[in-house]
């Protein structure tokens, strides 16, 4: 016997408060908010982060510094990276 429509909006309804709580949250007080996948404010810091480091190397020519600078712009850009096909988040990818 087929599930009804109101089981599977049941179903979606628990596995975005499991997956994304703030922005369940957010859309049933009716001020909806970026999901997970569209905030990037993490990644903008590590960039951030991660050129001062490297600017930090540069400047004192430690190389440790240039390097590890350098593997911090790497993680945030990758981070930053707008096209969500080609991440994958919590084991759900695109099928």
């Amino acid at each position: 016997m087929p599930r009804s429509e109101d089981h599977r909006l049941v179903d979606l309804e628990a596995r975005l408060e499991r997956d994304d709580p703030r922005f369940a949250r957010a859309m049933s007080s009716g001020r909806p908010a970026r999901p997970r996948e569209y905030r990037r404010t993490g990644a903008w810091w590590g960039l951030a982060l991660g050129v001062a480091v490297l600017v930090s190397g540069i400047v004192l020519a430690e190389g440790l510094l240039i390097a590890g600078g350098l593997v911090l712009v790497g993680m945030a850009a990758q981070l930053a990276d707008p096209d969500p096909a080609r991440t994958t988040h919590r084991g759900f990818g695109r099928r």
